[in-house]
């Protein structure tokens, strides 16, 4: 005869698993909560800038191309095209 057993269940595991539920029953009310600083975001905001103005080429190859290839057209350099472009550098330094 067999003392340390009920019906072929041990026991000692039936105890074992009811504490583990409870455990997992606990976990799950709790709930982790973070906050960043503004500090953090703005750090984390300035990484992102730096990595991208890294990723980006100092020259656009592309646009000094199409440059090169307007400037070879002599009917490019007309009155409407140096008023065009002053205005726009005027507009870029808000004026």
């Amino acid at each position: 005869m067999m003392i340390d057993k009920v019906n072929y269940v041990s026991p000692v595991n039936n105890l074992q698993s009811t504490k583990r539920s409870s455990n997992v029953a606990n976990s799950q009310r709790t709930s982790d909560e973070i906050s960043v600083s503004d500090e953090a975001k703005a750090a984390a905001e300035a990484m992102y800038l730096k990595q991208v103005s890294d990723e980006t080429p100092d020259i656009r190859q592309d646009l000094v191309e199409k440059i090169k290839l307007k400037i070879q057209d002599p009917n490019y350099f007309s009155e409407a095209t140096i008023a065009a472009t002053a205005d726009q550098i005027l507009s870029a330094y808000g004026l």
